[in-house]
């Protein structure tokens, strides 16, 4: 018997800054998936990600049979950790990585049969390791309680072989709670961080719900003429903060300029405490209530401090003015700040009536992209209540464009299809737009995220749940030989909007398990009646080239894996193309002039085991470095193969890497020779679409039985 569950030993622990190689057998959705996990680590812990660069021991992400991982650094250089078919979801990644850092699941505690009943002759014949438990020799629950709630539980069916539970909780109510797989719980944060002794995390900034009357260190300006008020309710509204809604008594408050008080041109400004950004681009996110005059304004700034200006400057950011309204609107602002700074709220007295003012509430300020859109469906309760199943219960959002002129729209089944309800379905349609005669065609590697808002007040505790769908143009329909992301005017059908607007819907893409409504009432979806989602198109064609990688020379038995990882076909890349990743501060790594030869003795365990025996004879190390300009040698098929260094505008390339190549010599080539190149890339293009075309239309139906991202009316995880 074993009682807890994360692995004990310093010696599993990895780096705080973890490298990693994306492989090239990843799907594109996947890869941005991923890297949008590693924001989430960043947000919430101090464990950072890195493209890897030599270091002795890394992680290599690939596409094997099934979502798995090691558990904690395996100290034998390549670690894998598979994400394969249907395991492209933020939570799910999450897991996998909670694995490679050291974390077995919530239900393989000793203490487990006081929270859970394992039903064994329900459990997959091969599969009964994956609810093993583990002693307190191997493990440490660092005196963090048993989580229903945690991220690394599985569900009620995990690996059943029939329809019966293959877990039953002891207390009934958790049986729809285990096996969330939205975002880390908050056990599982405070494991991790305590785990590799995280005192803050590495891009949140700042959060503030105004319930402490030191109202988070702000402070009232003297460059103005009214004041801020720290207040419960105001008569004509807000009638409660955001945070409790009113639920809670003696808590629950916000700041208010009193415009109703003032003349006409009075101001209220507060701000911030100091701030030290790291990264050079923000995120502020709060809520705002106007009960005022619709001519009153609230202005967003930052102060910033510089050697020349030691009291600082201010910049203007953004002005948000309207009607009122009696509701909370969540607002996002952009920053871009690269030295210290504050965040100023100025609120400003118009000339109109007014019978309240300005609100302002939940303030969150991180270091990581705003979203593109945001989408308040505010009747979403009443929605929930009446909708029937079905299409006849689907609303569609508005009509949104992406940075690069793409129009989409989003769908949402409230009450879920015919074929999944009691789930609300969400799907992607691009839809056509102004600038469709100018877009490229099919719509290409465009990754569109839907996050559905979690709006609990502090963004580290949140538990949004979110889809991410990548636009392949490559992709065909099911129905026919177009291309499933073509023009819509081409491949979609007529829709019209509520003011009776006509335009063509493309095919749906998403799932229809988004989120089961018992998830969607647990956490702070809803409020005031209504839930955000969040929506982001953004282009990720860069993660589709091949990336520097190392083979495997030996595969490790999974955790997860419902079928047992084979190892991955060996690839050179001659030339390293660089990759894209955010990271929250520059890492000078110094590359190692030989390959680093293993320290340590890979650590033997029970639970990491090689599925296939590697040959004895095979040299674990170069015995000489033929590799020239800080190359890093490696074995690969019993062979030394060079991997050669690169950075943003250079790399080497050859077999020693003995030829240097430029982004600069590459231009003086493309300009001295731009027929030639033309009329090469023309045909490349041409023979390879043809190719490719042919290739898709043949072996289509088994390659879509196994995308995440299904067509409408399927089912996806």
């Amino acid at each position: 018997m074993q009682e807890r569950n994360s692995i004990i030993g310093d010696e599993y622990r990895w780096p705080h800054v973890v490298p990693y190689v994306l492989e090239d057998s990843l799907e594109v959705n996947a890869k941005g998936v991923i890297l949008k996990a590693f924001e989430q680590y960043r947000l919430k812990t101090c464990i950072d990600f890195k493209p890897w660069e030599g270091e002795e021991n890394y992680i290599s992400v690939f596409k094997g049979s099934g979502c798995w991982s090691s558990v904690g650094n395996r100290q034998q250089g390549l670690q894998q950790l598979s994400i394969g078919a249907n395991c492209d979801r933020i939570a799910t990644i999450e897991h996998e990585f909670l694995h490679a850092l050291g974390f077995w699941h919530e239900q393989s505690r000793s203490d487990r049969d006081d929270y859970v009943s394992i039903i064994w002759d329900r459990i997959q014949t091969g599969r009964e390791h994956n609810f093993n438990k583990y002693d307190d020799k191997t493990s440490d629950s660092l005196n963090v309680p048993y989580d229903y709630t945690s991220v690394m539980h599985y569900s009620k069916t995990a690996f059943r072989n029939g329809t019966e539970p293959t877990i039953v909780t002891n207390i009934p109510y958790f049986m729809d709670v285990i096996g969330q797989r939205m975002d880390f719980s908050d056990s599982d944060l405070q494991k991790l961080n305590q785990l590799y002794n995280c005192s803050s995390s590495l891009i949140f900034m700042d959060t503030c719900s105004f319930e402490l009357e030191n109202i988070c260190g702000m402070i009232q300006s003297s460059d103005d003429n009214s004041d801020w008020q720290h207040l419960s309710h105001v008569p004509a509204g807000p009638n409660t903060d955001h945070t409790n809604m009113g639920e809670c008594e003696d808590s629950g408050y916000f700041m208010h300029f009193n415009t109703s008080a003032v003349a006409g041109g009075s101001t209220a400004i507060l701000e911030s405490r100091i701030l030290y950004p790291k990264r050079g681009f923000q995120c502020l996110q709060f809520y705002f209530y106007n009960s005022g005059s619709e001519s009153d304004q609230l202005y967003v700034w930052v102060r910033e401090y510089s050697d020349a200006h030691p009291n600082g400057t201010l910049r203007l950011i953004e002005e948000i003015k309207g009607s009122p309204v009696n509701y909370w609107q969540l607002h996002h602002v952009s920053l871009n700040v690269t030295s210290k700074f504050r965040v100023v709220f100025q609120g400003v007295r118009g000339t109109g009536l007014s019978n309240g003012g300005l609100s302002i509430d939940d303030i969150n300020l991180s270091e990581t992209q705003c979203p593109h859109h945001v989408w308040h469906i505010r009747n979403f309760t009443d929605l929930l209540n009446t909708s029937p199943a079905g299409t006849a219960g689907k609303i569609y959002s508005p009509p949104f464009y992406s940075s690069k002129g793409y129009a989409f729209q989003v769908g949402l089944y409230i009450n879920g299809t015919i074929d999944s309800p009691f789930n609300l379905g969400i799907y992607l349609y691009l839809i056509s737009g102004a600038n469709d005669d100018q877009l490229q065609w099919p719509c290409a590697w465009q990754q569109v995220t839907m996050i559905l808002l979690d709006q609990h007040p502090d963004i580290r505790q949140r538990m949004s749940n979110q889809r991410s769908v990548t636009t392949d143009p490559l992709e065909l329909s099911d129905s026919s030989s177009n291309y499933f992301w073509d023009r819509p005017d081409k491949v979609g059908s007529a829709a019209s909007f509520p003011n009776g607007t006509t335009f063509m819907r493309g095919p749906g893409r998403g799932t229809s398990a988004f989120i089961t409504h018992q998830r969607l009432r647990s956490r702070d979806f809803i409020k005031e009646g209504g839930v955000y989602v969040l929506l982001t198109m953004e282009d990720v064609s860069h993660l589709v080239s091949a990336q520097p990688s190392v083979p495997p020379t030996v595969v490790m038995n999974s955790t997860d894996s419902a079928v047992r990882p084979t190892p991955i076909a060996n690839t050179t890349t001659t030339r390293p193309t660089t990759r894209t990743t955010t990271t929250t501060k520059p890492t000078t790594t110094t590359r190692p002039t030989d390959k680093p030869t293993a320290a340590k003795t890979p650590i033997p365990t029970l639970l990491v085991t090689l599925t296939e025996k590697p040959e004895m004879d095979t040299p674990e190390s170069c015995p000489d470095n033929p590799c020239e300009n800080d190359g890093v040698c490696v074995i690969v098929d019993r062979k030394a193969v060079c991997r050669c260094p690169s950075g943003n505008n250079w790399w080497y390339m050859g077999e020693r890497c003995e030829r240097k190549g430029t982004t600069q010599e590459n231009t003086i080539i493309a300009v001295s020779s731009t027929i030639t190149v033309f009329v090469v890339m023309l045909i490349v293009t041409i023979t390879t679409v043809v190719c490719l075309k042919k290739k898709y239309s043949k072996g289509e139906g088994k390659e879509k039985a196994e995308s995440l991202s299904l067509e409408e009316n399927k089912t996806s995880f």
